[in-house]
């Protein structure tokens, strides 16, 4: 009995997942807050009913981030991570490395990634080819739903001129009925 309680589904089970979008020239609402570059919320309801769903978002316009950036420069880990999203300027990324170097090793990784061209192409590559895959099988579903869709009307059509006709053979046997009692 009590391997039967573990099985059993619980809401309270589900933990916080936690949305985060990064956005590399935001829209225009973000512009509303220059001074805000983090935006965190959770889901609300219209009713104002208080319940608390597991998904939290944490919405950053990258390019808010920057201009902001370069009044305070990097004072956190944080800090630091958004500028080794956002950094181009070599003496910025040196800046960084002397601060964090543990972002020397990334620095790197994406070094040897342009130097090795083949590489990189054969990666796009293989994500090309799986989303032509992706994409050939989305069309097929699309085309699938479309052709269950236009089976359903013929045969609702069918259906139609199924009663049509009968009512047609009623009505021709009524006739029948009538014009035999007129002849008699």
């Amino acid at each position: 009995m009590k391997n039967r309680k573990k099985d059993l589904f619980s809401y309270r089970d589900i933990k916080t997942v936690y949305t985060i979008v990064l956005f590399e020239k935001s829209e225009a609402a973000f512009h509303d807050f220059p001074n805000e570059y983090i935006h965190q919320g959770s889901n609300v309801f219209d009713t104002g009913l208080n319940f608390k769903l597991p998904q939290k978002y944490t919405l950053v316009p990258l390019d808010i981030y920057k201009k902001k950036r370069h009044n305070y420069g990097i004072v956190n880990k944080l800090d630091a991570w958004l500028a080794f999203l956002t950094q181009e300027d070599p003496e910025e990324i040196i800046e960084l490395i002397d601060k964090y170097p543990e972002f020397m090793e990334l620095y790197q990784q994406l070094y040897d990634y342009c130097q090795n061209i083949e590489g990189v192409m054969e990666m796009f590559s293989k994500e090309l080819h799986e989303l032509d895959k992706n994409t050939v099988k989305y069309m097929i579903e699309e085309q699938q739903a479309e052709i269950e869709q236009k089976q359903k009307e013929i045969e609702k059509e069918r259906r139609e001129k199924e009663q049509v006709q009968k009512k047609m053979e009623q009505e021709i046997k009524e006739l029948k009925k009538q014009l035999e009692t007129l002849q008699k």
